[in-house]
């Protein structure tokens, strides 16, 4: 032992037993190496965030066509093109076509950009889009044309107390009227 008991120990700062360097290496490409593969696997997950601008087309009431690419707005549902809904005095309103019509009514105002982060599992990239300040994601759901769908709570509550969109007439929610299609 060294004098006034400095020197070399055989533990580390934690009281950690030292097994030696070539360990201490491999213990280190270790953890390196997980670390490594983690983030490979959220990188997997999450997908590129990618930004697009440019002119877009609505498909359906949630889905659009910017710059050759199929996006799906994310957060939300909008009901399918050939989906109708019932009217309170009982003539059917075809509200899949009414929430097209609404997503290309916005999207002809301007320029759109969509951040896109995962896909979904067709490989449509999911977006939120935006023109100029408005999210036309939300812009949807407060106006009716759409529910949330993960998202935008506070602007589905506020269109169903005003009774905009289809929260004026009977529907089925989308995700249940492509399970009654088998979809």
């Amino acid at each position: 032992m060294a004098p006034f008991g400095f020197g070399r120990s055989r533990y580390g700062p934690f009281g950690w037993r030292r097994v030696g360097r070539p360990v201490d290496f491999v213990v280190a490409l270790g953890l390196l190496g997980f670390l490594g593969l983690a983030g490979a696997i959220l990188q997997y997950r999450l997908g590129p965030a990618r930004e697009l601008v440019g002119a877009a087309q609505a498909i359906d009431g949630d889905s659009a066509r910017l710059l050759g690419e199929e996006l799906r707005l994310e957060g939300i549902d909008a009901p399918e093109y050939r989906q109708s809904c019932t009217a309170r005095d009982g003539r059917r309103v075809a509200c899949g076509r009414e929430a097209r019509r609404a997503l290309q009514a916005l999207f002809a105002r301007g320029v759109t950009r969509c951040e896109i982060g995962k896909a979904d599992r067709y490989g449509r990239g999911l977006a939120r889009c935006w023109q100029g300040e408005t999210d036309i994601n939300a812009t949807l759901v407060r106006e009716g044309h759409a529910v949330s769908y993960g998202a935008y709570r506070a602007e589905e509550d506020a269109a169903r107390a005003a009774g905009r969109g289809i929260w004026a007439t009977q529907f089925e929610r989308p995700e249940a009227w492509r399970r009654s299609q088998g979809r």
